[in-house]
């Protein structure tokens, strides 16, 4: 039996997708932050790594020591950086956005609407992408919330849980995240 050269091809590229998942979560996710000695070098291997874990990936993209990446949830746009410690769910990143360390995005959530039935067997809701446009600075700690969409140049304070929208240009911080002025 021949296999077709197609097929040979999606095997092969099945095989390197997967043994870059392990590579990065076995050793690649380990190595110290891209600002200690060496920095450079670990970022570009991170980068040749990770982007077969994205979706879509960008160029000049900077991965952090100890982000969780789904695989094949995540699109990421040009000189985009995921911070140390980040969590990422279903999420689309644009280009020129800053990550700090403990960012959490979500993009499920637990159903809760039944109450004959325990929470714990109701489930998960659908998944419901988050999307961060072009020049973003998202600050340390911050916890985006499913459906979230992020405008374009909008910042986010340390700590801050977005709940909601954020219109562009916007300095948002707080729990639940309110927006405290404009930018320009």
């Amino acid at each position: 039996m021949k296999l077709s050269p197609r097929f040979l091809r999606l095997l092969f590229g099945y095989c390197i997708n997967k043994l870059s998942l392990i590579l990065y979560y076995l050793v690649l996710k380990h190595l110290p932050p891209t600002y200690y000695p060496g920095g450079k070098l670990i970022k570009q291997f991170r980068f040749q790594c990770c982007k077969r874990l994205f979706r879509s990936c960008g160029q000049n993209v900077t991965i952090e020591t100890n982000a969780f990446i789904p695989f094949h949830k995540v699109d990421i746009g040009d000189n985009s950086g995921i911070g140390l410690n980040a969590r990422l769910g279903s999420v689309r990143i644009g280009s020129n956005v800053m990550m700090g360390p403990d960012v959490l995005i979500l993009s499920r959530n637990h159903n809760y609407s039944r109450v004959n039935i325990p929470l714990k067997y109701q489930g998960n809701a659908e998944e419901q992408p988050v999307t961060i446009e072009d020049d973003v600075w998202i600050g340390a700690r911050v916890i985006i919330l499913p459906g979230v969409h992020i405008n374009k140049g909008v910042i986010i304070g340390a700590g801050s849980v977005v709940t909601k929208n954020i219109p562009k240009y916007s300095i948002a911080v707080g729990n639940p995240a309110r927006i405290m002025r404009m930018r320009g």
